[in-house]
């Protein structure tokens, strides 16, 4: 397990990072990449969405562009503070929740979309987190999570098992699955000039 895959660990961190998240992220994960993340999803504009990990809400700029109102939940309260700044605390649009990732504050059966970009690398056990997508998410509902791909180089690999969570198509697949998904796929999406650095996962809750 990497350093920041620990709850405590990934608060300090983004306690400081949050400061000059939205100046760095356009170089890792940008509006095109959001994009073409969108563009995987089947929106209806009446539908009931919810981005967890929003950080300083990204993420939840491209859903509204897609349907009217977006829960957005994060466990920092800094990154929550800068999407604070952006929206408002009290936007009609954006409903912000402090929360966990495995432990959702939600209803079963609440969503049609659960939405997640940049999150999953920093949660001590994935599983958990997207059994409770499927929790919380209608039967035939939609989920997206979006992680950093693992990568080929030697060096490169040992860097990021000591920092986060990094994984392939073949992990990501396991864990869809072992969580409950169905017809789990994925798509492989980044930068000019790293055009494979994330990994972005689609997948379905059962109908039954």
């Amino acid at each position: 397990m990497g350093i920041l895959e620990n709850k405590a660990r990934a608060r300090f961190f983004y306690k400081y990072l949050s400061t000059v998240y939205d100046r760095i992220n356009p170089f890792i994960w940008n509006e095109q990449m959001r994009t073409e993340a969108l563009d995987l999803l089947e929106f209806e504009e009446d539908m009931t969405v919810l981005d967890v990990g929003c950080g300083t809400g990204f993420g939840t700029e491209g859903l509204l562009e897609e349907v009217d109102h977006v829960y957005a939940l994060d466990q920092s309260e800094h990154q929550l503070e800068k999407a604070y700044g952006k929206f408002g605390k009290r936007n009609p649009s954006v409903q912000f929740h402090r929360g966990d990732a495995e432990r959702l504050p939600f209803a079963t059966d609440t969503f049609d979309v659960v939405w997640s970009s940049g999150s999953i690398e920093y949660w001590p056990n994935p599983i958990l987190a997207l059994r409770e997508f499927r929790r919380v998410l209608k039967p035939g509902g939609q989920v997206l999570v979006v992680g950093p791909n693992y990568p080929d180089r030697l060096v490169a690999q040992k860097l990021a098992d000591a920092m986060m969570l990094f994984y392939d198509e073949y992990e990501a697949d396991r864990m869809f699955k072992t969580a409950g998904f169905e017809e789990v796929k994925h798509k492989f999406m980044g930068p000019s000039y790293e055009p494979d650095v994330a990994i972005t996962t689609i997948g379905r809750a059962p109908e039954n």
